[in-house]
């Protein structure tokens, strides 16, 4: 494998996993605002119908992140079999960096 490759190589395993922890971390954020909107609501005993508008919009908002990880998910597995094929590694599972941190695994 080439200089260029080995580089770009590097550069994917280290961006990839980045990407994918970076979309959970944005959705933790979702799921966090979300539970502070409904907190708040109850809380401060207005009616229900008062910020279900943005409750929607939230739980929209977090589908869409939902819908951008599994993409970046199928890209990954791509980008494996395309490592695979044009430059013969030998991928049996991602680097480390791409396991879920143990906070997660154990909500997993």
């Amino acid at each position: 494998m080439s200089n260029s490759e080995s580089f770009a190589v590097a550069r994917l395993q280290r961006d990839v996993p980045g990407a994918e922890a970076r979309i959970d971390d944005a959705i933790i954020a979702l799921s966090t605002l979300m539970t502070s909107v409904v907190t708040a609501r109850r809380e401060t005993s207005v009616a229900a119908k008062t910020g279900q508008a943005t409750i929607i919009r939230l739980a929209k908002a977090q589908m869409s992140l939902i819908d951008i990880s599994n993409e970046v998910l199928r890209a990954h597995g791509e980008l494996a079999d395309i490592g695979k094929e044009t430059a013969g590694l030998d991928l049996h599972e991602c680097p480390s960096m791409a396991v879920a941190p143990s906070h997660l695994a154990a909500v997993a």
